[in-house]
């Protein structure tokens, strides 16, 4: 097997500490187990739509998701995916914020 070659004595030291097993997770299991089902679900096909909404509504989506940190085509989704799974109902987006709908997934 060829030899790595390292852009500079940063990151060959960043690869051993990798290799010998440095880094430890600090992720609880619930986090951990949230991350495992985004990863499952990233691996499943997608299949791509189009959905019509006002320009309103995109706008203040798209500034939901600049809040929360994520694309906002992956909010839609997500909030989507979530209703499907009986995990949030229309009601209770009434009640909630964003990311009280993103963090009761792992509560149920």
């Amino acid at each position: 097997m060829k030899k790595a070659e390292y852009i500079d004595k940063d990151e060959m030291e960043l690869a051993k500490s990798l290799e010998t097993e440095e880094w430890v997770s600090d992720l609880t299991k619930k986090e951990k187990k949230q991350y495992e089902e985004y990863a499952r679900n990233s691996l499943t096909k997608q299949k791509r739509i189009n959905i019509r909404m006002t320009e309103r509504d995109l706008k203040k989506i798209q500034a939901k998701a600049i809040e929360e940190g994520l694309p906002y085509q992956s909010l839609i989704s997500m909030l989507i995916h979530k209703y499907n799974e009986g995990k949030v109902s229309i009601q209770e987006w009434h009640n909630m914020g964003i990311q009280q709908i993103a963090d009761k997934s792992g509560s149920r």
